[in-house]
């Protein structure tokens, strides 16, 4: 049997994968945890063989975690990550993790994962491992299997600069899949983020705009604002205003105010 750790700052989620890994009979589930901290103490404490990792946790994250026992030069379980976000499987190759599977997890999706697991642990061959992860990337990233076994070969980065084409968003107990494309422009509401969609809904999001910002590609969204991001592709005007200051109007007709350290930015925007 397998010695299993399961790591999710939702105590509903947590429920919900024990509930689910109880029918693995291979698998052992010796302890679950609420946050990045009892997570090390658990993963030091237990050695186990494979942990669900949830990758968004407050204070200290799922990559956070491993890179903790990285520097505590603790060897690193493999890894399952449990995750809303698939675009975080990208990061897949820089840990010892063998898949993914998004929230809310399906079951037949989630008895895949194990399978992996228990051929990677099982074989421990490293070359089925790297085969393993390819797939997972080419799923992502379209970029053939072939390729990225390449790129590892030859020390190269594994993925080329993409960025996610929609946003997951979590709320009381559902996520929302927001394209990319549909978003007209975000602003910033304390520790959220508003994020406005050309059907004219808002949607809010619990992440700062600097982390929001390295998610959309730049070649589509300009921050104008400390505290917004705009699509390029709904800016109709530059406008100046009579006390000096610049602002934005949208194909919504609404404007957004122009921030001095960010106007040479926007008006990047105009001469493409």
């Amino acid at each position: 049997m397998l010695k299993v750790l399961v790591i999710d700052d939702e105590p509903l989620a947590r429920k919900g994968m024990l509930f689910r890994l109880g029918s693995f009979p291979e698998l052992n589930v010796v302890a679950e945890c609420g946050n990045g901290k009892e997570a090390l103490e658990a993963i030091q404490q237990h050695q186990p063989d494979l942990i669900f990792l949830d990758v968004e946790m407050p204070g200290m994250d799922g990559f956070a975690v491993l890179e903790q026992l990285k520097q505590l030069n603790f060897t690193l379980p493999y890894v399952i990550f449990v995750t809303a976000y698939d675009h975080y499987a990208l990061a897949a190759f820089d840990v010892n993790a063998i898949d993914y599977v998004l929230k809310p997890v399906e079951a037949e999706r989630l008895a895949a994962a194990v399978n992996k697991a228990m051929q990677a642990i099982g074989s421990k061959d490293d070359q089925k491992h790297k085969s393993q992860l390819a797939e997972v990337v080419s799923r992502l990233t379209g970029d053939a299997p072939e390729t990225i076994l390449e790129r590892l070969d030859k020390s190269e980065p594994v993925v080329d600069s993409r960025f996610p084409e929609a946003i997951s968003i979590k709320d009381s107990g559902e996520i929302t899949r927001v394209p990319v494309i549909e978003i007209d422009w975000v602003d910033a509401a304390g520790d959220y983020m508003c994020i406005h969609t050309k059907d004219g809904q808002t949607h809010i999001l619990r992440k700062t705009m600097k982390e929001l910002e390295q998610e959309l590609d730049p070649r589509l969204f300009v921050r104008v604002h400390r505290s917004a991001i705009v699509n390029v592709h709904t800016i109709v005007k530059l406008q100046m205003l009579p006390n000096g200051e610049h602002q934005l109007v949208l194909s919504n007709q609404q404007t957004i105010k122009v921030s001095r350290s960010y106007k040479d930015r926007v008006k990047q925007v105009f001469n493409h």
